[in-house]
């Protein structure tokens, strides 16, 4: 591990993208998302499921104020990860457990956007919001709205299943947001009261606890970065180096003995340093590998970066989708075993892509692969664009590769496939999730160390650093790329070149570069070891991927095929390509194999992020091809 050679991302508010696809994504988002998503969190969207977010911080607010007041506090089960009206008390806590998580994704992606340009009205939201969570913040820094408002008493008793550290992490990063954004330390300190009572709590000295769901060690790191103090990244080290220990804290939580096997969904099973392959509930897993990521880069631990790097090999080629997507079966929402990538019983949930942008993202700052950020453009710009409505206001949790909306109704196995998105989620980790990822997009184009600016992903925008100011002209049709460079030093400008690596230019003056990296479609093969795409293929443009849906292609997409000399013919936002229909061979359910007779046809491909804007209908990422 070189650590000379680490990277750091340029900060939000130093980038200004120009690019006029990302710039309408990141406007609606603004527009039309952060202010959806504001209601929903209220339950102000009729025919949406309920939240419950807001409503129960109001809740932990009138039990905080009983107990300083001194009086008698009611308690309700901690007993279940959902709760509603049909099965708590109308005072208890509602929603699932992890319910405080999504007004802080929300909040975090507000500070984005008021990074990018200041907003008075979605200030005074967001401002809103932090005052009911300081005032649901109890007095020794504890803030969990599900314990607070059910049972103070059990507090911490329940690591595995409950939540609360997962929902600090989520506080963290959105006290780190607005405290950019704003300079407003309010929420920021709340997070770090919190941080600060984690420290005391989980310790050599105390419990050894881990969280069942990761993200507190990264965003423990967040606050380090932010903030300096060193006990929270020797806590988010603890936490790694407690994991998967024998005997299993899971174990002694609940009073039990087991070999450690039900662990691998929270990746406990074995300590994270010996692990070498992505396993369990596929958000958790790149949540962890992102934490480990950041504690081996800051701490330089070889052992710990070997780790993430075997992982990372066993994702990228065993167990990604072409879209970026991972996670293959909806039991668990978990990776499976290698190769193992169903098209249309795939789970590929929205927040699984963002956290292999997490991780992919967090490698490349430890060693400059062009692979990492080829990574994060593919699932950038197919899986995490489908998680949203091209009007922001439905969404996708799941982002499967084949749809048949028949099977999704009558068909159990296939129930977690929506064929049109949904106006949102009782469990809605996904859609804040994914605005905050979007409103921080510029913080992902330019990486930059003491001698060299990275251009990780070629996308139109603007920079201002203390080497130099760049700019990205980038005309994705022509494939023309002009990068205007004005050092205020000599440094090296290094330029991704797709997959296979870095260009390195000199720049000790004013300097303008001129590339083309015109992509054209092409047909796009499988592992053989995939055994549902053998005799299959799929289109790609670059790193976007194409599909077929029903609205342009008709009803029975199985029975479409490509040509191997497909002629393609690019047009605005769509692709054509010679193909075929097979013909119905005979009546009836079985019959004797006869050559299949085919009709020739023209086949429509649309960017994969696109379908499922047009209404309820049949959709295909892979198609056979017939040769000729």
């Amino acid at each position: 591990m070189d650590n000379k050679k680490f990277t750091r991302h340029i900060d939000l508010s130093r980038v200004k993208i120009t690019d006029n696809f990302w710039r309408d994504k990141i406007e609606l988002v603004c527009r039309e998302v952060i202010p959806y998503q504001y209601l929903a969190l209220s339950d102000k969207i009729e025919g949406a499921e309920k939240s419950y977010c807001i409503e129960n911080f109001k809740k932990a607010i009138a039990v905080n104020k009983k107990i300083k007041a001194g009086q008698k506090v009611e308690k309700f089960p901690v007993d279940k990860w959902h709760y509603d009206e049909s099965n708590s008390d109308i005072n208890a806590f509602h929603g699932w457990v992890f319910q405080d998580s999504d007004v802080y994704k929300w909040i975090e992606a507000a500070g984005f956007h008021l990074t990018i340009k200041y907003d008075e009205k979605l200030k005074a939201q967001a401002d809103e919001y932090i005052e009911l969570i300081c005032e649901a913040q109890l007095e020794n820094g504890y803030l969990d709205t599900l314990y607070i408002i059910n049972d103070r008493d059990k507090v911490f008793t329940n690591l595995k299943d409950y939540h609360e550290l997962y929902c600090f992490g989520h506080l963290a990063e959105a006290g780190v947001s607005f405290f950019n954004a704003t300079g407003e330390r309010k929420l920021l300190d709340a997070a770090c009261r919190f941080a600060d009572l984690i420290c005391s709590t989980f310790n050599e000295e105390n419990i050894h606890g881990y969280p069942g769901h990761e993200i507190c060690e990264m965003a423990l790191v967040k606050l380090y970065d932010v903030t300096g103090e060193e006990k929270y990244l020797k806590t988010a080290e603890f936490f790694i180096n407690e994991r998967g220990k024998k005997p299993y804290y899971f174990d002694i939580e609940r009073n039990t003995e087991t070999d450690g096997k039900e662990y691998i969904y929270n990746q406990a099973h074995i300590e994270p340093r010996k692990q070498d392959e992505a396993v369990g509930h596929a958000v958790r897993g790149v949540y962890l590998y992102s934490g480990m990521a950041d504690i081996s880069k800051r701490l330089k631990d070889d052992e710990l970066y070997l780790a993430c790097k075997k992982i990372w090999r066993n994702i990228a080629d065993k167990k990604m989708y072409i879209t970026g997507g991972i996670g293959s079966t909806v039991h668990g929402e978990a990776f499976t075993y290698d190769y193992d990538l169903p098209n249309d019983l795939a789970y590929c949930e929205t927040c699984a892509s963002i956290g292999l942008i997490f991780f992919a993202q967090r490698m490349a700052e430890i060693e400059q692969k062009a692979e990492y950020f080829s990574v994060v453009e593919r699932a950038l710009y197919n899986t995490v664009l489908s998680g949203m409505a091209k009007d922001g206001k439905s969404f996708f949790y799941v982002n499967a590769l084949e749809v048949f909306p028949k099977a999704s109704k009558f068909d159990e196995r296939k129930k977690h496939i929506k064929p049109v998105r949904q106006k949102w989620f009782s469990c809605a980790c996904c859609p804040p999730n994914l605005a905050r990822l979007i409103s921080s997009l510029g913080s992902y184009i330019y990486y930059e160390n003491d001698e060299e600016i990275y251009v990780n992903l070629l996308i139109s925008s603007k920079v201002k650093t203390d080497k130099a100011d760049v700019e990205i002209q980038y005309n994705s049709s022509s494939g023309d790329v002009k990068i205007y460079v004005k050092a205020k030093k000599a440094f090296t400008l290094k330029v991704r070149n797709g997959e296979h690596g870095y260009t390195s230019y000199y720049i000790n003056n004013e300097d303008t570069i001129n590339l083309n990296i015109r992509q054209k479609p092409k047909l796009i093969k499988c592992s053989e070891n995939v055994r549902e795409n053998m005799g299959k293929v799929a289109v790609m443009k670059g790193n976007m991927v194409y599909c077929l849906e029903q609205a342009d292609n008709g009803f029975d997409l199985h029975r479409l095929l490509i040509s191997s000399n497909p002629e393609f013919e690019e047009r605005d936002d769509y692709i054509l390509a010679n193909g075929f229909r097979e013909k119905e061979s005979e009546k009836g359910l079985y019959f004797e194999y006869k050559v299949p007779e085919y009709e020739r046809i023209k086949l429509r491909f649309i960017p994969y992020y696109k379908w499922g804007n047009r209404g309820e209908n049949e959709m295909t990422v892979y198609i056979r091809v017939k040769n000729e």
